[in-house]
């Protein structure tokens, strides 16, 4: 594996959270040969609500948000040089 395929970017959209918080809603990784995407629940329990500013809505996931952890992790796992895309 050659160093430019050891590099690997992360990317994610947000919606704010019932205290303002981040909370993670899509997150995409890619690197030369893999872009992975992945669309997380709302972590708690809410009214179904999106964003007007990126079209987000936390119906349209998969992921339990408790799985944040495990699917970056794996995700980017093997790669030496992580960059993150975003805040």
């Amino acid at each position: 594996m050659s160093t430019a395929d050891m590099e690997v970017v992360i990317g994610f959209e947000f919606l704010k959270g019932r205290q303002g918080e981040i909370v993670v809603k899509e997150l995409s990784v890619a690197a030369n040969n893999m872009n992975d995407s992945f669309r997380l629940r709302s972590p708690y329990t809410m009214t179904s609500q999106g964003s007007d500013e990126n079209g987000l809505n936390w119906e349209d996931a998969h992921i339990a948000y408790h799985d944040l952890y495990t699917v970056v992790s794996e995700a980017v796992a093997g790669f030496a040089h992580l960059y993150c895309y975003g805040i």
